[in-house]
């Protein structure tokens, strides 16, 4: 019999901010981890480290891992459709250095921005319960902190939106979700809404890749004041 080996991720740009690989906190999440670890030994199977620039002036603040993209390989978007169209997007904007292949070991590097979720570990179904969320939203919190530059934040999805607004110091009830929406915080930091890049969104047509690709074109917009387009 061969010994699988789990998946190594990355170092964290951001040390400080993650949680231990068999954190506790949240029960439900603890026990999926600890099946997914039995049925693919070979996985990440922990919560997932942010990954980027830790002096960016951009963050995307995603929802979680996805089962067989980031918790399988340890890297956020790495691995699934989410990531292709994310780090393709981010390519065309000028945001990388290397190529990504899909593999934490593919050499790829972001530029001038750093990716964050509001929840580390990997959730039944993809949804997180509400108490999960406010559990892990601690290490968003820090994980946004130990950024002293960035001022500009996406958020992918409306749980992303959500959390990114209490922990830039928003207010819910007044910054509603919505594709391109932006929302101004109180220190002058500036959220973008965008509908998360999953196949399903894709597929059914509520984002395109056009609609995904404007939202990285009004952060650097707002990143430098001056209009950018893709690269082709």
């Amino acid at each position: 019999m061969t010994l699988q080996i789990p998946a190594i991720a990355p170092e964290s740009p951001l040390p400080d901010a993650e949680p231990p690989r068999d954190c506790p906190l949240c029960p439900r999440l603890v026990a999926y981890r600890h099946a997914c670890r039995d049925a693919f030994p070979a996985w990440w199977n922990g919560p997932v480290r942010a990954f980027g620039d830790p002096q960016a002036r951009i963050a995307i603040i995603g929802l979680a891992p996805g089962k067989h993209g980031a918790n399988r390989t340890g890297r956020p978007f790495t691995g699934d459709y989410a990531g292709d169209l994310l780090f393709a997007t981010l390519e065309k904007f000028g945001l990388t250095e290397g190529t990504y292949d899909s593999r934490v070991d593919d050499g790829l590097m972001l530029r001038d921005i750093i990716i964050l979720n509001a929840v580390k570990c990997l959730p039944p179904q993809n949804k997180p319960t509400p108490e999960e969320i406010r559990t892990c939203r601690p290490f968003l919190a820090q994980g946004v902190a130990g950024l002293p530059h960035a001022r500009i934040f996406i958020a992918l999805g409306q749980i992303a939106h959500q959390s990114a607004i209490k922990v830039l110091g928003g207010r819910l009830p007044k910054a509603r979700f919505g594709h391109l929406a932006e929302h101004r915080m109180p220190d002058g930091r500036v959220l973008i809404d965008s509908y998360h890049c999953s196949r399903y969104n894709t597929n059914t047509g509520r984002l395109t890749a056009a609609m995904f690709e404007a939202v990285f074109a009004r952060a650097l917009t707002l990143r430098d004041g001056t209009t950018h387009r893709s690269i082709d």
